[in-house]
């Protein structure tokens, strides 16, 4: 790790050190001198200020500790956990230490934690200071358009403690959060009165985060079954895989995330079940030509030049008993699919495959499932840095431009999930009667604000950079 070492502070050492570790003797008056600390400075060479003062500081960040007395500390205690420091780098007026990624944060005891504790053979100070663990991360929510008084969960990293959370247009929350001991998640009860989309934020002993600017995000939605885009059917049968109005359901299902509306069953009642290693099973479309308008409807809010990695499509889903060993969600970014198919702009989605092996997928409640444009197999590749605009244009320059969602049943190998050859694992298809049920279609953007803990050239506070 680099670090960042005064001049005046090694030339303070090489003039002092000589009385310093020569002296070392009972009578030694270091050890009983005073000690103060005058104020705690970051170090960073990745910074433009290299030497910053602070008043809180993370795991892993190295420190100068500016004061007097410093010369005959044998021992300092972060959080109660005994920090190495090299003598080195240590005079009367500075010593510098590296918080190393051992020291307990939520796990210290009341009495130590925030505390930088020097100890001397005659004396000692308790310095408070805030100590945190890595800045903390928002990776996803468990439903980012849920009602009025349903709970999400919030997960990532760091999330320990969570004292506030603020919803779009600056709606707070700080009563009622349930965090995770170990950070993983936070459990919030949506607010009423939330009329914009956007990112949430979150903070807590660890400091803030933001989450991708996906919630509440109505301005995306391309169909949910209640009038808010338009779908398409033709050629419908009793017995065919087109899905039409008719085949959709309205009941209230799900447990505390609830249905909203109309919705669409993947299996519409009139299927019993769909045969072994069948493609196109069910099939559900918007209206297409002349009627989506992806580019005059999303690129107000998500610019055509964003890359496929930061725009996503989203979906609500329902799946009440396990779904596993067969069948799944084909998303088509436009109708020129003949079912079956692991590639072009096409995403299978297969929920009950994690890591290579089988896990049955059962949801107690809606939940939203968020797949990034750069998961599309036409989008995939690393050796070009596709864009929105090369998604909007794969649906201008398509003959059928509806957007749809298949159900398949057919043979599968985990390569064809991986991309990888060598991943030979095979996942023969079964007759299946799940239902899966999905609502609320949307194209949202990945993008989140940075939370940074210093603005660049100023003194340390907790700001967002856009």
């Amino acid at each position: 790790m680099k670090k960042t070492i005064n001049i005046w502070l090694l030339l303070g050492f090489l003039i002092s050190s000589f009385a310093f570790f020569g002296c070392e003797d009972d009578d030694n008056p270091a050890d009983s001198t005073p000690i103060s600390v005058k104020a705690v400075y970051l170090q960073d060479v990745d910074s433009d200020v290299p030497d910053r003062q602070v008043d809180f500081a993370r795991l892993g960040q190295v420190l100068r500790i500016e004061g007097s007395g410093f010369n005959g500390v044998r021992r300092v205690f972060v959080n109660g956990y005994n920090t190495y420091f090299n003598p080195v780098y240590v005079s009367d007026n500075n010593m510098l230490i590296q918080l190393s990624g051992e020291t307990p944060i939520i796990e210290a005891e009341e009495e130590v934690r925030n505390t930088i504790r020097f100890v001397k053979t005659g004396t000692e100070l308790v310095y408070d200071f805030d100590i945190r663990a890595s800045s903390p991360v928002v990776s996803r929510i468990s439903h980012t358009l849920p009602q009025a008084g349903e709970s999400i969960v919030i997960y990532g990293s760091g999330l320990t403690e969570i004292h506030k959370v603020v919803f779009p247009g600056d709606v707070e929350v700080t009563e009622g959060i349930t965090s995770d001991e170990e950070g993983e998640y936070a459990i919030v009860t949506v607010p009423d009165g939330l009329t914009e989309g956007g990112s949430i934020f979150v903070e807590g002993s660890n400091g803030g985060a933001y989450s991708p600017a996906y919630f509440n995000f109505k301005e995306g939605v391309i169909l949910d079954f209640d009038g808010n885009g338009q779908q398409g059917f033709w050629s419908w049968s009793e017995d065919g895989s087109m899905i039409n109005d008719e085949d959709l359901k309205s009941e209230v299902i799900g447990q505390g995330n609830l249905s909203q509306g109309t919705y669409v069953p993947h299996r519409p009642d009139r299927i019993a079940s769909f045969p072994i290693n069948s493609s196109r099973n069910t099939e559900v479309w918007t209206a297409g030509n002349d009627v989506d308008d992806w580019r005059g409807q999303l690129t107000p809010y998500i610019p055509a030049n964003t890359p496929v990695n930061q725009v996503a499509f989203q979906f609500d889903i329902f799946v009440p008993e396990a779904w596993s060993e067969s069948g799944f969600l084909k998303l088509c970014l436009h109708n020129s699919f003949n079912g079956g198919e692991w590639a072009g702009d096409a995403y299978n989605y297969v929920p009950w495959v994690e890591d290579g092996e089988i896990v049955p997928f059962e949801t107690d409640g809606w939940i939203t499932v968020t797949v990034p444009f750069s998961d599309f197999y036409a989008f995939s590749g690393t050796d070009e840095e596709y864009t929105f605009e090369d998604v909007l244009v794969a649906r201008e320059e398509s003959s059928y431009k509806n957007f749809g969602i298949y159900f398949e049943n057919t043979d599968f190998a985990l390569s064809d999930i991986t991309g990888n050859d060598s991943d030979a694992t095979e996942f023969p298809s079964s007759e299946t009667s799940v239902d899966v049920y999905t609502d609320n279609w949307r194209v949202v953007s990945l993008e989140k604000p940075t939370y940074t803990d210093f603005p660049e050239g100023g003194e340390q506070t907790e700001e967002v950079v856009e």
